[in-house]
């Protein structure tokens, strides 16, 4: 604790604690200097685990003159509030104490461990998977923020293993006719995808179940896909039947085997992705074509995909996305440490965390709470 004192009378500040992100692979970091900043200006302290920043290119000494003490060790159990980026370890998990708040990407279907301990410990959790996606919330939507990054990324990704050019080149010894890139999903990540393959001179067409996504297709300069299939209504993507389905792996499959690049993004928060592209439609690809599956951690959008693996499918590279975000921990750790600020922001006042879990923004992401699992699907799970 930090004390201070006016008129004689001591007052306690929370303090805020930004670990260094002990799973592997992961570089990102959940707060940065700036966000130090406006977290220190609403009237908090911070401690910073050393070289949490350092993939970020945040260095120590950058956090102190952002006003953070730095210290050796993780600060769960000496910090009130514990910002990460991926889920805590069950050890540091339990080193909270009881009333203590962590926020992050928790995971809950797949850490049912963590969920018990955290609920055990009576620790206040907020996921940042299960924020509600409402106006409100949106500037701590670290889904759609990581997403963008996704979807930049996959594309760069395909680019780099695809044996032909993006672009169309006219040359004297020819005209080099553009790659062909088909983008299953236009969420977030899905026209990210779009945008950056349209800047790098790729002919691009993309499909979406939802209707609404059309006009932002074209607004990128790519085609959207008409299919003589039942649109949804709304922002985000609902599950579908297996008929549905497999009527639409049927309408979509002459183009995917006229892409040289696929980037599929469809996913339905806390379910499993649903089956877009069949081996028979990756056996009909052009030789040497490259497919980028977002949703490889979800379950996958194509058949035989992994998270973190490269699968050859006769001449077709399919790479299972595995947290690609980490892989740009700079701007990354930009926006996810900004989302994150402003959701402690909403249950900040006068220098004390206090989250009022009948708002709706807080309510939707708190996962436990004295000593309650909160959010219905992981109860169930348990």
């Amino acid at each position: 604790m930090v004390w201070i004192t006016f008129d004689r009378l001591p007052c306690v500040l929370v303090k805020v604690g930004i670990p260094a992100e002990s799973r592997p692979a992961e570089r990102r970091v959940a707060g940065l200097p700036e966000t130090v900043t406006s977290l220190i200006g609403a009237g908090l302290a911070v401690d910073v685990q050393s070289g949490a920043g350092l993939h970020a290119h945040a260095s120590d000494a950058a956090y102190r003159t952002a006003g953070a003490e730095i210290i050796p060790d993780h600060p769960a159990g000496s910090t009130e509030v514990v910002l990460t980026v991926q889920p805590l370890d069950l050890d540091q998990a339990r080193l909270l104490r009881e009333g203590d708040i962590t926020v992050g990407f928790l995971q809950p279907a797949t850490e049912l461990d963590l969920v018990r301990v955290l609920a055990e410990r009576k620790v206040t959790a907020f996921s940042l998977d299960l924020l509600p996606r409402v106006t409100r919330a949106q500037s701590a939507d670290a889904l759609s923020s990581q997403a963008l990054v996704s979807g930049y990324r996959a594309v760069l990704l395909a680019a780099r293993h695809l044996p032909r050019f993006l672009p169309m080149f006219t040359t004297a010894a020819g005209t080099v006719p553009p790659a062909k890139v088909l983008v299953l999903g236009a969420g977030v990540a899905g026209l990210q995808a779009i945008a950056t393959a349209r800047r790098l001179g790729a002919v691009v067409e993309a499909y979406d179940v939802r209707k609404a996504a059309a006009e932002e297709v074209r607004s990128l300069g790519a085609k959207f896909l008409e299919l003589d299939l039942e649109s949804q209504d709304g922002v985000y993507a609902a599950v579908q039947s297996e008929a549905f389905l497999e009527r639409q792996r049927a309408l979509i499959a002459e183009r995917v085997a006229a892409s040289d690049i696929v980037i599929s993004t469809a996913a339905v928060p806390g379910r499993k992705a649903p089956v877009l592209v069949t081996t028979d439609m990756l056996k009909a690809m052009p030789p040497g074509s490259v497919v980028v599956d977002l949703a490889a951690e979800s379950g996958g959008n194509v058949v035989g995909s992994a998270p973190g693996e490269d699968v050859w499918v006769g001449e077709v590279l399919v790479h299972g996305a595995r947290n690609l975000p980490s892989g740009m921990p700079v701007h990354a750790s930009r926006l996810y440490a900004k989302n994150v600020a402003n959701l402690l922001a909403l249950m900040t006042a006068d220098g004390r965390v206090e989250p009022d879990l009948t708002d709706e923004v807080l309510s939707g992401a708190c996962l436990t709470h004295a000593g309650v699992v909160r959010h219905a699907p992981t109860r169930e799970l348990l």
